[in-house]
């Protein structure tokens, strides 16, 4: 009986005895939960750390990360490889708002880029410079309101305003010691009108290009040292329109180029043409896809209801027909008076609003997007800017071959210049010419091999070489870390001309494939 007593109570928990049988049992499993929780925890830090072994391998297999290479002496080396990214998700919606404050480019002082970048032991030959001129006032009024009160007399104490700006008002007169081509020499060198004229540049897009030209000072002047101290008249080769804003922006950005610059050593050429194709204009083909692009803008528009409704609607604030609202391009007005953040027009009728300006600079966006899919302004675009490239490649050509002159050369243009620039070059995406908008043409000379030359071609400082069709298929895992020069010359004198089954500008020119 007493057995069974003791034995009992070694089973209830609330008894001396039952405490000291339960605490024992307890302890037991207790340890033996711990060291099952440790040798688990141990295998999952296993399993995770093989698997971050295994995705970091994977990445350098594939040339997601740069890794380091041992010298031939033990040293280790920086790796040089190129990291490109491929993106394979969607590109997001572009927002109107946000193009438009990209558009007007506001002179920021960070904003720099990436010219005269290339491994330490090239040397840089060359530069082509091409220009959109800087902001101007609009070209295209809206009938029966007020125009935007925009001053285009320069002011260096208004903002925005640039260190260089006072000099360059005073040195007015010393600018008139270059040589102007022809039609130049009937220009006014400086803005001067209280209130703007019709497409008169402003203190904006003064400011744009010298600080467009400071940037490019610090980089080829001081730091490449691209133009010898002595420089002369055919170091350098300038080229405007016969538009004061391209000739003024021209000015101001070889102001700040050039800090001391002797202005009686510049020569500024003219060009008649806004695509620059100089004595090769005559291109029937050229012309043919120029009315079927234009064709392709108007069928595009006349679907787009909201932008018919939007048109509508203005022109019952402004109180003029529909179609005559329309043939004023009001977007130009509007433009200036969102990029000088002054009030939309009004009436006795109401308000033009930021949603009608929206819905029209929308639709620019839509028209951008449905250029590139129809490829008509492709081909407009490559027989446009033939001319023009073949001169750059000719020179480029000559100087990789020795030749000292014309190592700096600008072109001041307009939209519609660089616009098919870059389409031609296969850079379909590249965002439409902002104010001040610059892209340029670099060559380069490996310092080992003295033949091998190679070009690098930046857009707003951005590098876009390797998004050119002729280079977006150069090896990313080649011992060449830039674009071979030869490919930039095939393309111009040969692979432009393929996509109309022609060997030659002429040919493409003048046979009619329709």
């Amino acid at each position: 009986m007493q057995a069974t007593l003791s034995a009992l109570l070694t089973h209830i928990p609330g008894t001396y005895e039952g405490r000291a049988s339960w605490r024992s049992t307890h302890n037991g499993s207790l340890k033996m939960c711990v060291a099952m929780f440790f040798r688990s925890r141990f295998l999952f830090l296993l399993a995770v750390a093989a698997l971050l072994a295994v995705l970091s391998l994977s990445l350098q297999f594939f040339h997601l990360i740069p890794v380091t290479q041992p010298k031939e002496d033990g040293m280790i080396a920086k790796s040089r490889k190129r990291i490109l990214v491929n993106p394979h998700t969607a590109p997001p919606k572009l927002d109107p708002i946000y193009e438009a404050y990209r558009y007007c480019n506001m002179p920021n002082k960070t904003d720099h880029g990436l010219e005269g970048h290339a491994p330490s032991d090239y040397k840089l030959l060359s530069v082509h410079v091409m220009i959109r001129h800087g902001d101007r006032y609009p070209l295209y009024a809206i009938p029966k309101t007020k125009p935007p009160p925009i001053d285009c007399i320069l002011i260096p104490t208004r903002k925005p305003s640039h260190r260089l700006l006072e000099t360059f008002i005073k040195n007015r007169n010393i600018v008139t010691a270059c040589k102007l081509d022809g039609p130049l020499n009937n220009i006014a060198l400086l803005p001067s009108h209280t209130v703007c004229e019709m497409g008169e540049l402003t203190q904006i897009g003064v400011v744009q290009h010298l600080l467009n030209g400071e940037h490019l000072h610090d980089t080829y002047i001081k730091k490449h040292k691209l133009l010898p101290d002595n420089w002369s008249t055919k170091h350098l080769y300038v080229e405007s329109t016969g538009k004061s804003r391209t000739l003024q922006s021209g000015l101001a950005l070889l102001y700040s180029l050039l800090p001391k610059l002797d202005w009686g050593k510049v020569h500024i050429r003219y060009q008649w043409s806004t695509i620059f194709c100089s004595n090769s204009c005559d291109c029937p083909m050229r012309n043919h896809y120029l009315e079927e692009e234009q064709r392709r803008q108007y069928n595009l528009r006349v679907k787009n209801s909201l932008l018919e409704q939007t048109y509508i609607d203005m022109a019952k604030i402004v109180g003029i027909p529909t179609r005559r609202l329309r043939a004023a391009n009001p977007i130009d007005s509007l433009l200036c008076h969102f990029c000088h953040n002054v009030s939309f027009p009004c009436t006795e009728y109401g308000c033009i609003n930021l949603n009608h300006f929206k819905v029209i600079k929308a639709h620019q966006l839509e028209d951008e997007q449905d250029r590139q899919r129809k490829k008509l302004y492709y081909k407009y675009a490559l027989l446009a800017t033939h001319p023009l490239l073949n001169q750059t490649v000719t020179r480029m050509q000559q100087i990789a071959q020795g030749k000292k002159d014309e190592i700096f050369a600008l072109y001041s243009a307009h939209d519609v210049t660089v616009a098919p620039l870059l389409s031609a070059l296969g850079i379909p995406d590249a965002s439409f010419p902002r104010f001040g908008a610059r892209i340029i043409f670099e060559i380069w000379r490996n310092g080992q091999v003295k033949r091998q030359h190679f070009i690098r071609i930046l857009y707003n400082g951005d590098d876009i070489t390797f998004q050119t069709s002729f280079c977006s298929g150069h090896n990313a895992h080649s011992k060449q870390l830039l674009c071979p020069f030869e490919n930039f010359l095939n393309f111009v004198r040969k692979d432009m001309f393929a996509v109309f089954n022609s060997t030659n500008y002429y040919d493409a020119c003048h046979r009619r494939v329709f």
